[in-house]
């Protein structure tokens, strides 16, 4: 099943990319004139804990501290970014990092260097066996990084359990909107 999910996310992003590039563009330039610097680049632990450079649309100012979404005053997000995390079309340049093969679409949320106790719960659960995702079942359900034993336990269980449907079926929720995958989005007030 691993090889399927592999195909249909290659497959996927690939099409995702070469239909909506010119979406992505136009979302890039409305991003520099509200921040001069529309992409995100942030350094986060992929599979196997080998790090890679996730790339999103950014949504909040430029010199915000790196750290975990949860913990970042929601006053730094623009109201750009606000339109962005809502519609959830920030997540749209990692369709690059799901074909580069840093990514599924569906997986647990790749985690920054430094939260060392959601490591560390991920580790003993086997989590960082399988690629990180966009979307899957903690961001469905509301569960951010602030909650570490509960996502790292959420997501070994969405490993556990992940089928051929179930990947289809979180991605349908994702496009629909369902979900806010962390505290800041939540708070946002919308």
């Amino acid at each position: 099943m691993k090889m399927t999910l592999r195909i249909i996310d290659i497959s996927s992003s690939l099409l995702g990319l070469l239909l909506l590039w010119p979406v992505i563009l136009l979302l890039i330039v409305i991003g520099y004139f509200d921040t001069g610097a529309p992409l995100f680049r942030q350094v986060r632990v992929g599979r196997n804990e080998r790090p890679f450079v996730l790339v999103k649309l950014r949504t909040m100012k430029v010199h915000t501290p790196s750290v975990a979404s949860h913990q970042v005053d929601t006053q730094l997000i623009t109201s750009y970014g606000r339109f962005l995390r809502r519609t959830k079309l920030d997540e749209l340049p990692q369709l690059w990092n799901v074909l580069k093969g840093e990514m599924s679409l569906v997986g647990p949320r790749p985690n920054l260097p430094v939260q060392e106790e959601l490591i560390r719960e991920r580790r003993e659960r086997g989590v960082y066996d399988v690629r990180p995702g966009i979307t899957g079942l903690a961001q469905l359900s509301g569960i951010d990084m602030s909650t570490p034993s509960k996502l790292a336990q959420t997501d070994a269980k969405m490993i556990a359990t992940l089928t051929t449907g179930r990947y289809f079926h979180y991605i349908f929720q994702t496009i629909t909107g369902k979900g806010a995958g962390d505290a800041s989005y939540r708070r946002l007030g919308d």
